[in-house]
């Protein structure tokens, strides 16, 4: 195990859980989530991980048109940050209950890989994301759905498009299914992986479970981690110890501590100060394009 002590870090600004109703910080609108991008790049985030939302419900959505609205905010502002989309929108299959699981919930939302990557393609972000496999996760009936042949269709499309895709990795399984895409020649070098440790019922985020998927990672491969709720701001020494990158932001945690709710900016502002703390440098967005090989539109 070698210590990353060139670190970047990737704002995840609102995500599609249930948390607007908790936390009135955490972004809605588009032009919300743009300026929640820039305020994030200014404390030190290089990345910033961008879903949108119904802006009258907060509800998760997928409208190209809230998508370009985020994108062309970003973009014309004064502050650079690295621009990557969800692409996880789309898959989200819940049954119709324990015992009558057919027909599905009308809540499911589940298209095709096209329309799934449709923003990407249109707007060409420097990062997307591509959650690699299918799982449980703790709420009801739902199923985070991704077979193998929609990730390999939406991973072609991808790399047509010229996007660098983040692999999401809930579960050691998904790591296998990355290494496959990886020598099917689907996702180019530099490989880009996100472990997403402590969502059930994917990894959990003890110690063992994350340092045995580390250990698995192969050689070269650039990766980052986070934990959700309590555990985001411990992973952000942990995974540079470990050899990777940090996230933070409001999708995954919207406390600074008990008690107190944060701001995206000031999660990143607090991973900054746990990594000079350690002697890491916070790397830059252009630093991070050199890194990952990146194309800014």
């Amino acid at each position: 195990m070698t210590m990353n002590t060139e670190v970047f870090i990737t704002c995840a600004l609102t995500g599609a859980g249930d948390t607007t109703g908790k936390s009135d910080l955490v972004p809605v609108t588009p032009e919300q989530i743009a300026n929640d991008a820039i305020e994030a790049a200014k404390a030190g985030a290089a990345i910033a991980h961008c879903h949108v939302r119904d802006p009258e419900t907060g509800a998760p959505a997928r409208d190209v048109a809230l998508y370009r609205e985020v994108v062309d905010r970003i973009r014309d502002a004064d502050t650079d940050v690295v621009i990557n989309l969800t692409a996880g929108m789309g898959g989200d299959l819940i049954i119709g209950s324990a015992e009558a699981p057919i027909p599905l919930n009308p809540a499911s939302d589940m298209v095709g890989a096209s329309e799934r990557t449709e923003h990407v393609r249109t707007l060409l972000p420097e990062i997307c994301t591509l959650d690699c496999g299918t799982m449980n996760f703790s709420h009801g009936d739902y199923i985070m759905a991704n077979t193998p042949s929609m990730l390999r269709a939406m991973a072609s499309q991808m790399q047509e498009a010229g996007v660098r895709p983040e692999i999401e990795v809930f579960d050691t399984g998904h790591l296998v299914l990355a290494k496959q895409l990886v020598s099917e020649g689907l996702i180019d070098d530099p490989v880009m992986i996100q472990l997403c440790m402590g969502i059930p019922y994917g990894a959990p985020d003890d110690i063992n479970t994350f340092m045995s998927m580390v250990n698995n990672m192969p050689e070269g491969w650039i990766w980052s981690a986070f934990s959700i709720g309590r555990s985001q701001l411990p992973y952000a020494a942990l995974a540079p110890v470990a050899g990777g990158n940090v996230r933070v932001g409001l999708e995954d945690n919207i406390y600074l501590k008990r008690g107190e709710l944060a701001s995206n900016a000031q999660l990143v502002e607090r991973a900054v100060t746990i990594l000079e703390a350690m002697n890491v440098h916070v790397m830059t967005p252009e630093e991070v394009r050199a890194k990952l090989k990146l194309k800014k539109r």
